[in-house]
């Protein structure tokens, strides 16, 4: 796996950070942002993408491209696997994209309002974002086989990976690079999320962001996610490959319509559907990483799934992303990425800040510091925006 995070970049930087609580969230510094409403961000500093971007494409290509690029050469270099020495059309690449595609779409737009500036449509712009990192990815590392992008926004993380593992398994190439990787950073980015109303707009980084608590207002954004690479058990095997678990189940389903006499959230159904494609039940499951929405209504919401689906306080729930923010597309697979190190540790990582569930919120949150615990399996939740929930269910290695 490779990581990039606010909080901490490369996979073992930030699970250390991660276990130690330092939180990645400050005031914006990549534009002027004292005009907007909400001004914090998970925000990646002190990047550099040379070695990871090709000099010709710098020109060409955005944050979020580079922060994927170098984001995926960790992820390979991990696996410790030659990708030139695999048959062609072995390998490919499936990640999740949201809203990283407004940087490039803004500077196209700055360029039509600059002399002799080439525009291109926002819509054109778009289009070749989403296509863009998967493509730099395969072209980088001859990974030649499947590729494609999932859009569903926080959930997209999840959805991603459970597309490789559905190329791995049903189609049997041999791996995938997979996971998501965001940024929006940006003035046309940041309007675009502040348009929901949902961002907190406290300027504390301590108290801005606050799921589960009393005190939610509203979550943080932030940029940076996780890429894994997902490989066919008895091939790692056979090559001797170092893993961090298996995928055992995955689920998706859609929210129906608002006020829709069946209307509300389907989380439950995607936990339970997750669960069983793994062969598993709840009381299988030793840790949750939470969606953790930060408002007061979709908190509540998912506490009562999870108190219903594990009866009250019945298994530990976390949120690292407390220390990251929201990061949309690239949100799951880096909650992903950490309950598979939570597994290799033995270890539940905290939810910073705060002091625990409001009351009448009937689950156990591991805050403050990490908790010691026998892991042998971990349940993943994600909600997107428009409805997305998606569940995966990841197991220690064997």
């Amino acid at each position: 796996m490779g990581v990039a995070a606010p909080n901490g970049f490369g996979r073992e930087e930030w699970w250390r950070a991660t276990l130690a609580g330092e939180s990645g969230i400050r005031a914006i510094s990549r534009f002027e942002a004292d005009q907007y409403p909400a001004r914090l961000a998970g925000e990646i500093r002190d990047f550099d993408p040379t070695g990871h971007t090709p000099g010709r494409l710098m020109p060409q290509t955005d944050h979020v491209t580079r922060l994927a690029l170098a984001v995926a050469d960790e992820a390979l270099a991990d696996a410790d696997v030659d990708t030139s020495a695999l048959p062609d059309y072995a390998a490919g690449v499936v990640t999740a994209s949201s809203a990283g595609g407004f940087e490039f779409g803004q500077r196209e737009l700055q360029a039509l309002w600059s002399k002799g500036g080439k525009y291109v449509s926002a819509y054109q712009s778009f289009a070749w974002f989403y296509a863009v990192n998967t493509g730099q990815i395969s072209i980088r590392h001859g990974l030649r086989g499947p590729s494609g992008v999932l859009v569903t926004e926080q959930a997209g993380g999840l959805d991603a990976v459970a597309q490789a593992r559905r190329q791995v398994v049903r189609k049997g190439i041999r791996l995938v690079v997979t996971g998501g990787v965001e940024s929006a950073l940006c003035p046309w980015g940041w309007a675009a999320q502040l348009a929901d109303g949902r961002l907190s707009t406290v300027d504390d980084p301590g108290r801005a962001y606050l799921p589960f608590s009393a005190d939610a207002s509203g979550h943080v954004a932030g940029e940076g996610g996780a890429l894994l690479v997902v490989e066919d058990a008895a091939a790692a095997r056979e090559r001797g490959a170092d893993t961090y678990g298996t995928i055992a189940g995955y689920a998706a389903t859609f929210d129906p319509a608002p006020g829709r006499e069946d209307g509300g959230s389907r989380l439950r159904d995607a936990a339970e559907l997750a669960l069983s494609d793994a062969g598993l039940s709840a009381a299988d499951v030793d840790v949750v990483f939470a969606d953790a929405a930060g408002g007061i209504a979709a908190d509540r919401s998912e506490a009562r799934t999870l108190a219903a689906l594990f009866g009250p306080n019945a298994v530990p729930v976390t949120a690292p992303k407390t220390m990251t923010g929201r990061l949309s597309a690239g949100a799951a697979s880096l909650d992903l990425a950490a309950a598979l190190l939570s597994l290799r540790d033995q270890v539940i990582p905290p939810t910073v800040n705060v002091d625990g569930p409001a009351p009448g919120l009937a689950i156990d949150l591991v805050t403050g510091k990490p908790r010691p615990a026998t892991l042998r399996t971990a349940l993943v939740l994600a909600r997107g925006r428009g409805g997305f929930n998606a569940a995966m269910v990841v197991r220690v290695p064997g």
